[in-house]
């Protein structure tokens, strides 16, 4: 068994695109080997700014030796089929076939072909070139008069198996065994003969190979220099592998600005630093407000200790800053009414108008939701109506990135309601999966109340105009939006009616479509989609959850979990097991007989002709087991309707063992079928039991 190193050596690679890079070309050739017959050990991919390197262990000399039957046509077969046959199994003739006997199908023909395993060299060169030519780069370009297209210029080729260059020619470049170090601390070019013979010259010639190694260098020169300063870094996890891929050597390095730029939110200033030039903030442990330093990454080690480095990011950073402080000091002569105005301008969507129209919709929509988040209406009509007045800011323009933040911080110099103002930038949370939701506990709730209506007025909008989210795109971002409601009602304990409120939004809406027919419906199993996405992360059932949907009626998300967890923790006992299989069994037995007589027997039995003591103990049992859940039901007392249910499990289990539910006597046989339509319906209080697997 033997190694294989493979490196492709280019101009600069971007940093967004190495990980995924180095991830394809290590799928890419291990499937294609794989495909070749070549099969191989562990596979390891790395990425700098300049390489994409890839090594596998195991790799055999060759492929295995195949043998196989091609099964032909029958004999006295067509001339065509025949000529087919021998042309895709390789054959000269048919005396190379032999005839295998059928008595029932008739004889036919069957080739023998034998392959000889393949040297490992040709599989990799032919696999390469094939990955290569192929290669799923989001841009690429091509230079020279050559057709081969790479994300940049190719310089070289290492393509070592045990210790041999495999030979082969692209883009005008013959593989062998050399490559080079760092663009200005080692540009010269060097042999090798393993993957730790290169991994120890790369370093030697200052190229860390592993991204997560250079990322985690960073992390601890940064943290380092923070501390000597006395000052705590702002950790950015994404920027901090973005400087992984922009360094080969990274050397951090700390500058200074102006303390005059820290009269601007410190988010602006940090923003600003990270877009622009990728630079790291900190700030004061104590405070926890920005620090006039920053820190950035070279990729050298410099002679003068990187005072020039640092001396020209300070006069970049100082130009930056000064046009974010000019965006602030702009914004600020403008209220946030006369930004609101200027949304009129704005068109949120062709079909559902500017984001004027919109910020009106959601203000009447967030005045409506209020009560039922224990909210003020009136504040959260005029947080509404500010939420989105920071789109027309200069700040906002900049780095969209801090909308709804920059219009709190415009609301308080304005000197706002603090509720008002932290619900201007709350509202759009939460903004993923991960994303922290506005708390009721934290004084959110008129944040809640328009976040809310914000993302209920997006949902509604585009089920009107039929632009709702396919299997293949999601532009607008609607199950976003959809988990964004479930969370923030859930996470908070909320009562909040989904019917009520999407029909206040769609009468807000009512002057963009004349007939939204089927539309709540279609909402609400929208939702309960995500519900199950959203439980199903919980380790929750997506059955139980279309179990409770299926009840009709159902749209108080909140309710919905906790019946759903109720149900959950019932069925994991021994009664809720056994009462589960009963139902189900009671329910087959009503589909056969039903189907059988071409009619319901849902409906009212006959007591009078209840005569066995099982069917008289269940029926009795049945009408208790309503009343109590229904009972706990409306105080919401769903581990208590549960209780009520296991009821049943004994008076169920001995009607089965005792009773004939097909008598001969017709009308007691009806009678019975009515009986375990009963205990459908006592379940259906509680949940559709036949929507529940087991």
């Amino acid at each position: 068994m033997s190694e294989l190193l493979l490196e492709l050596f280019s101009e600069e690679i971007p940093a967004r695109m190495q990980v995924k890079a180095a991830d394809d070309l290590r799928r890419l050739v291990v499937d294609g080997l794989k495909a070749r017959g070549l099969e191989t050990g562990d596979a390891q991919s790395f990425s700098t700014p300049r390489r994409l390197t890839l090594v596998i262990a195991g790799v055999p000399a060759k492929s295995p030796a195949i043998s196989e039957e091609k099964k032909g046509p029958r004999v006295g077969a067509p001339e065509q089929a025949v000529a087919g046959f021998l042309k895709s199994a390789g054959l000269a003739s048919l005396s190379e076939a032999e005839i295998v006997k059928d008595e029932k199908k008739g004889d036919f023909y069957v080739a023998k072909i034998e392959k000889a395993g393949r040297p490992a060299a040709d599989i990799i060169a032919e696999t390469i070139l094939d990955v290569m030519n192929k290669f799923p780069w989001p841009k690429s370009m091509r230079w020279g008069s050559e057709p081969f297209q790479w994300v940049r210029p190719l310089q070289s080729i290492i393509c070592i198996l045990g210790g041999k260059v495999v030979p082969f020619e692209i883009a005008g470049l013959s593989s062998g065994n050399e490559t080079r170090g760092h663009r200005f601390l080692g540009p010269q070019t060097f042999k090798v003969k393993d993957f730790s013979d290169y991994q120890d010259k790369l370093k030697e010639h200052h190229v860390i190979l592993d991204p997560a190694m250079r990322a985690a260098s960073i992390g601890g020169q940064a943290l380092a220099l923070a501390k000597t300063a006395k000052l705590e870094l702002v950790e950015d996890e994404a920027l901090l592998h973005e400087n992984a891929g922009l360094n080969e050597w990274p050397v951090v390095l700390m500058g200074t600005f102006d303390e005059a730029f820290l009269s601007v939110p410190g988010e602006c200033l940090t923003t600003s630093m990270k877009a622009h030039q990728k630079c790291f903030s900190l700030r004061d442990p104590k405070t926890k407000k920005l620090a006039n330093r920053f820190l950035m990454v070279a990729n050298l080690v410099a002679k003068d200790g990187g005072e020039q480095i640092t001396s020209g990011n300070e006069k970049v950073i100082r130009a930056r800053l000064s046009d974010a402080k000019f965006f602030w000091d702009q914004d600020l002569k403008k209220p946030l009414d006369e930004m609101a105005t200027a949304l009129r301008g704005i068109t949120f969507h062709e079909k559902l108008g500017s984001q004027w129209d919109r910020v009106e919709r959601v203000e009447e929509l967030a005045f409506q939701i209020a009560g039922a988040v224990d909210a003020d209406p009136a504040d959260a009509r005029r947080a509404a109506q500010l939420c989105k007045s920071d789109l027309v800011s200069g700040m906002v323009g900049e780095f969209p990135e801090l909308q709804g933040l920059m219009g709190r911080y415009y609301a308080e110099a304005a000197g706002t309601k603090a509720e008002i103002a932290r619900a201007i930038e709350l509202h759009y949370k939460p903004k993923g999966p991960t994303d922290v939701v506005p708390r009721e506990e934290d004084g959110d709730s008129v944040a809640i109340a328009v976040a809310l209506a914000d993302k209920l007025d997006t949902l509604v909008g585009f089920w009107i105009i039929d632009e709702k989210p396919t299997g293949s795109g999601d532009p607008y971002q609607l199950r976003r939006a959809a988990l964004g409601v479930i969370r923030i009602v859930i996470e908070n304990d909320l009562r909040v009616p989904l019917q009520k409120y999407i029909n206040e939004a769609l009468a807000r809406g009512k002057n963009l479509a004349s007939s939204p027919v089927g539309l709540f419906a279609d909402l609400l199993s929208f939702f309960a989609d995500r519900l199950k996405v959203f439980l199903k992360d919980q380790g929750k059932r997506h059955d139980l959850i279309d179990a409770v949907f299926s009840l009709g009626g159902q749209d108080d998300l909140a309710l919905i979990v906790k019946r759903v967890e109720a149900l959950d923790a019932f069925l994991k006992t021994d009664d809720g097991a056994n009462l589960l299989a009963g139902v189900k069994r009671a329910a087959n037995i009503l589909s056969i007989e039903e189907k059988k007589d071409k009619k319901s027997y849902a409906g009212t039995y006959d007591l009078a002709l209840l005569t066995e003591k099982e069917e008289t103990a269940l029926a009795a049992k049945i009408e208790e087991v309503k009343q109590d859940t229904v009972a706990a039901i409306n105080v919401e007392n769903f581990a208590g309707a549960m209780r009520a249910l296991a009821e049943l499990r004994a008076p169920v289990d001995a009607f089965f063992d005792k009773i004939l539910v097909n008598a001969d006597d017709a009308k007691v046989r009806e009678n019975r079928l009515k009986l375990l339509s009963e205990i459908r319906a006592a379940t259906a209080t509680v949940a559709d039991f036949s929507k529940i697997a087991g």
